[in-house]
């Protein structure tokens, strides 16, 4: 009889463990489910681009100080990849007017460059900055790259194509950069430069009926230097990919245009 109850008790002792290991085993796992899910949450940064009523043509120099105005600064600060960790001072400002976007970039660094003379060419190995915008929220977006001299590059690209804009459309763009247009080899010793960008609706030459008026949209800014002596990757809105990669739409911020 004390035999059997000794049996009873083992069994009962050992059941009472195995349930025991499993609830725990099952919270643990429960507990790495819901880091992982966090983990994989996106930031999604909100940007209200402002509407600035002006009537009449506008030079640079005038949408500078409208801009200057009626914009705050953003910055250009994150730091997703730690191996590329060098952090320069980067702000820009964004509005719209009579249907273009006007930006307007502040750079400090230590050092500037701007070898790319050709448009459509590889500037984002210079001294550069980008702004990347998808008007449908579709995935396809518009990549508006330029060095720190203002040479500039721009694509299109969706699920089916990637797509250079043609030249000739590129020319619409205004761009006036305080370093001047002229090329020039890497210059170190800190530098602080800034430029205006005054891109017309025409540009978007895969969205012919674009409004800006309450368009809802989605977009990331960015700073880069590919073939500086200090490489470098920043985002506005965080990208979440193991390397640098700008192509991301799903990593967009969001743009809400006034109405």
């Amino acid at each position: 009889m004390k035999n059997q109850r000794r049996e009873f008790i083992k069994k009962a002792f050992a059941g009472t463990l195995a349930v025991s290991a499993a609830g725990t085993l099952y919270g643990f796992a429960k507990k790495i489910n819901v880091l992982a899910n966090k983990a994989e949450e996106k930031i999604v940064k909100k940007l209200i681009v402002r509407k600035i009523d002006f009537k009449g043509a506008i030079d640079l120099e005038i949408a500078e100080k409208l801009l200057e105005m009626h914009s705050e600064y953003q910055f250009i600060d994150t730091i997703n990849w730690p191996s590329y960790a060098y952090k320069p001072v980067v702000k820009f400002k964004i509005a719209y007017c009579q249907n273009q976007i006007w930006l307007k970039f502040s750079v400090s660094e230590d050092t500037v460059r701007a070898k790319e003379t050709k448009v459509n060419g590889a500037v984002c190995k210079d001294s550069c900055v980008e702004f990347f915008f998808s008007p449908n929220k579709d995935g396809s977006y518009y990549n508006f790259e330029f060095n720190c001299v203002g040479v500039p590059h721009v694509g299109y690209n969706s699920v089916k194509n990637k797509l250079l804009i043609d030249p000739e459309n590129i020319k619409l763009i205004r761009v006036k950069s305080s370093l001047g247009k002229q090329p020039f080899e890497e210059k170190i010793g800190g530098y602080h430069w800034e430029m205006m960008v005054v891109i017309p609706k025409e540009c978007f030459v895969y969205d012919n009926d674009l409004e800006l008026k309450g368009l809802n949209a989605t977009a990331n800014f960015y700073k880069c230097g590919d073939e500086t002596s200090t490489p470098h990757y920043l985002t506005w809105n965080p990208v979440g990919t193991k390397d640098p990669d700008y192509h991301q739409p799903k990593y967009f911020g969001e743009l809400l245009f006034e109405k």
